[in-house]
């Protein structure tokens, strides 16, 4: 004997149940970080693909990019910038001066050091490929509401202050 006046039974929806969308439930700091992280990978290897054509390798045109924005620097100082040995770092730029794109000259300073600025040619790629790379996102930022892109401008502000912890 059913009651007809007792409503349907309601299916208990558990963090697992498949389909539901991440945000519909809490989330440990585990998960939140883990997201966060496949976004940004995602986000920065389609933004990667908005380059110039040359044959630069993604550390050589970050290299390029640090001397451009930061001037000439030694071959310690961009090893030091971009997480890699000294001996690795020569490499890269050995690299960029055999393409044309950076140059090497003695240290005033110090004989032994070796500053590293980039040629004509080495700016207008960095230029060129940042161009790109706004460009694009500018074209996704355009779609967004002004709420959403208020909000990525305050993520803009709290990932700055990820990255300096």
């Amino acid at each position: 004997m059913t009651d007809d006046s007792r409503p349907a039974p309601v299916a208990r929806v558990t963090p697992e149940t498949p389909g539901r969308a991440p945000s519909a439930r809490r989330r440990t700091i585990a998960e939140q970080s883990t997201e966060l992280r496949i976004a940004i990978m995602r986000l920065s290897r389609r933004l990667r693909q908005e380059r110039t054509e040359t044959e630069l390798s993604g550390s050589q045109f970050s290299t390029l990019g640090w001397i451009s924005t930061e001037g000439p620097l030694t071959i310690g100082r961009l090893a030091e910038l971009e997480h890699v040995t000294a001996p690795s770092m020569n490499r890269t730029v050995n690299c960029l001066v055999e393409s044309g794109y950076a140059t090497r000259a003695a240290s005033p300073d110090d004989g032994r050091k070796v500053i590293v600025s980039a040629t004509t040619a080495g700016e207008s790629i960095v230029l060129e490929t940042r161009r790109r790379r706004d460009a694009w996102l500018a074209k996704r930022f355009a779609t967004l509401t002004p709420a959403e892109r208020e909000t990525l401008a305050e993520a803009t502000t709290i990932l700055r202050r990820l990255i300096t912890q």
